[in-house]
């Protein structure tokens, strides 16, 4: 009798979400008739996102779950979103937004994409969890391992942090060595021993590091400036024969994004092959982003070991990492390398994730040439209004994962990328979220575009942008 109702109640909600899909179409529809016909607003209302901030403020510290949603290194008032589609969402107030950030990058089918509605949608009618294994995360981690030719076995876990810390364990099991290196401007997830130097929410606080953490705990990490290889050659040369692993995000975003200039990640490959350290690439961000096999593709590098997260959820909790079988073999049960979670391997997030990997797979020789020449339009149409309007900005750009930079620039490393004029950043932030655009509200975090954005929403983003450099100048 419960199972019938779970699935009439299913039923029920496909046709609903059917028919709020029409409603959506209808409503953007509309909405682009209607801002045709007129004046660009020059402010919305934000007295929902008020009230709900101040009840969250009373219960969560700062009003927030993760603490870049604050706007605390923009200013203005955090918007509450309660629904997506697309390329759009809309918070409390009704406001309707184009959307760069993308839930910080798993969303690049866009939100509320039907094949991983349909897939989470027959999950749940099934359970949410069991503490077991389910069929779908074979399923996920064969699909995962044909994109990425290093990787042999791959374990699922609950978050990017987890899966950093996990494979950084497993390095150090693998060697026998106990230290670690890592560059600056790189975040790794909160792990205590991963957050040295580490760029993107602690760069928007204005924290060099986090309290709490002892020294002790961080003795055994090196780190080092982001595209220099001579510095690493001398680390390499003053711990000889002890560094565990190197862990580099092959294309930065935690500093805005800043890819690995020239041969640098092709040096660290050849440095860690000589020196014998495992060579972890952490592909969180990147993973099917920058192209389907990730940035392992677009360098044509093997790293030893490879941490996964956002698009592999379709937009639900979920980490990994994995490498091949002789190290990979290690973890328990198999091996000595004890690592475990009661919602590791989800069935929901699993679903979801097979379900936007399939997508991409299905679809990767339209998807990705598409979101490359969006994103490539998207990118140096601000930057030429930039210019036009005497603003300084560079940008960086691999694929469809990008950052304005309000410096003369280049940016390759976090010293260059510490010089944008941050004020400035948050006057243009506020100018374009005035104008229907959400961008990442900090300046030392990356944006997406998503295969849902149109040549429409490009159009009117690098519009609205024309209008918030008079703003940038003010």
């Amino acid at each position: 009798m419960i199972f019938q109702s779970l699935k009439v109640g299913c039923y029920i909600y496909r046709w609903h979400r059917k028919l709020r899909s029409i409603g959506f179409s209808l409503t953007l529809t509309l909405s682009r008739i209607r801002k045709e016909l007129m004046e660009p607003t020059t402010s919305r209302k934000v007295e929902q996102s008020q009230r709900l901030q101040k009840r969250a403020a009373a219960l969560i510290p700062g009003g927030v779950n993760s603490p870049v949603r604050a706007f605390g290194a923009v200013g203005g008032e955090p918007r509450f979103i309660v629904r997506g589609k697309g390329s759009r969402i809309w918070d409390a107030d009704e406001n309707e937004l184009i959307d760069y950030v993308g839930s910080w990058g798993p969303l690049i089918l866009g939100h509320a994409a039907p094949d991983v509605l349909d897939a989470i949608l027959a999950a749940v009618c099934n359970g949410t969890s069991f503490g077991a294994s389910t069929p779908v995360e074979a399923d996920l981690a064969e699909l995962v391992i044909s994109a990425f030719p290093n990787l042999q076995k791959i374990r699922f876990v609950s978050s990017g942090t987890e899966a950093t810390m996990s494979a950084i364990r497993l390095a150090r099991a693998y060697t026998k060595r106990k230290y670690i290196m890592k560059f600056e401007g790189c975040y790794h997830g909160h792990a205590d021993a991963l957050l040295v130097k580490a760029g993107s929410g602690v760069a928007t606080l204005g924290i060099p590091g986090s309290a709490g953490i002892p020294e002790e705990f961080i003795q055994f990490t090196v780190a080092l400036p982001f595209n220099d290889l001579s510095a690493v050659e001398h680390a390499f040369q003053k711990f000889k024969h002890q560094i565990a692993c190197v862990i580099v995000e092959p294309v930065v975003g935690n500093m805005g994004c800043v890819p690995g200039a020239g041969d640098y990640l092709v040096g660290l490959r050849l440095i860690t092959e000589r020196e014998r350290t495992v060579l972890i690439f952490d592909e969180v961000m990147t993973g099917f982003r920058v192209a389907f096999g990730g940035a392992q593709e677009v360098y044509n590098i093997r790293p030893d070991l490879t941490t996964m997260g956002k698009i592999i959820g379709g937009g639900l909790p979920v980490g990994a990492y994995g490498g091949p079988s002789e190290i990979m073999d290690l973890v328990a049960p198999l091996g000595p390398m004890y690592q475990a979670g009661t919602l590791a391997g989800n069935p929901l997030a699993m679903a979801a994730g097979f379900a936007t990997v399939k997508h991409l797979r299905d679809h990767k020789d339209e998807i990705y040439p598409r979101l490359e020449k969006l994103s490539g339009e998207l990118v140096e149409g601000v930057t030429a209004a930039a210019k036009d309007a005497g603003v300084a900005v560079c940008h960086n750009r691999v694929g469809s994962m990008f950052t304005w930079f309000f410096t003369s620039g280049p940016v390759t490393d976090w010293d260059s990328a510490s010089k944008s004029d941050t004020a400035a950043f948050a006057r243009f932030f506020r100018a374009m979220l005035d104008n229907g655009i959400y961008l990442p509200p900090s300046q030392y975090e990356a944006a997406f575009l998503s295969a849902a954005h149109s040549q429409e929403d490009v159009r009117q983003t690098v519009a609205a942008a024309k209008q918030a450099f008079a703003a940038v100048k003010a």
